[in-house]
């Protein structure tokens, strides 16, 4: 089903708003994580994992789950589809490879942003897991990087479904 070119601006003005909000809002957890890491100040420090955790819940996750299903709809819902070119489906791959590892590095953030404001972080045995939102972070953000270039090049190639449904045709009975 192809959307009106009404909702279809709607949904597409949604999905860059959030894509583009992800983008902005891990720029700004990097920017806390490295405060957080490399700072002498104690009152940064403590009060930059408390941030990140707060940024991650209601900022991040957020925009990254609307940015996911506002893809799938724009896929759906334009002539693009959402298995028919490589790009929209290598996109899809990287929403949903974002999604899981910023999941999964939620329990991290909660542990950091608990344990900071009560312990010395610069001790060795932290160090590591202070390391660790640093350098997501930064792979989020380069990954998060690739779709928009996808998205704005759009490089040619159908997949073997794309291809299938583009040779079929209108008169082509449905299944």
């Amino acid at each position: 089903m192809i959307m009106t070119p009404g909702l279809r601006k709607i949904a597409l003005t949604v999905h860059v708003a959030s894509s583009v909000g992800s983008l902005g809002a891990v720029a700004g957890f990097l920017a806390l994580a490295v405060a957080g890491l490399t700072s002498k100040d104690l009152q940064i420090v403590h009060a930059a994992y408390p941030a990140m955790e707060l940024t991650a819940w209601f900022v991040i996750v957020p925009l990254v789950l609307a940015s996911l299903l506002t893809g799938i709809v724009q896929s759906l819902g334009t002539p693009w589809g959402l298995f028919r070119h490589y790009w929209v489906l290598a996109k899809l791959l990287l929403n949903i490879l974002v999604t899981i590892v910023l999941l999964l590095q939620l329990e991290l953030i909660g542990y950091l942003a608990d344990v900071s404001p009560e312990t010395i972080l610069s001790s060795a045995d932290l160090r590591g897991l202070r390391m660790s939102p640093v350098i997501h972070a930064t792979g989020g953000l380069l990954v998060l990087l690739v779709p928009v270039a996808l998205s704005l090049y759009k490089p040619r190639g159908l997949t073997r479904y794309g291809w299938r449904k583009q040779h079929e045709g209108p008169t082509a009975p449905q299944r």
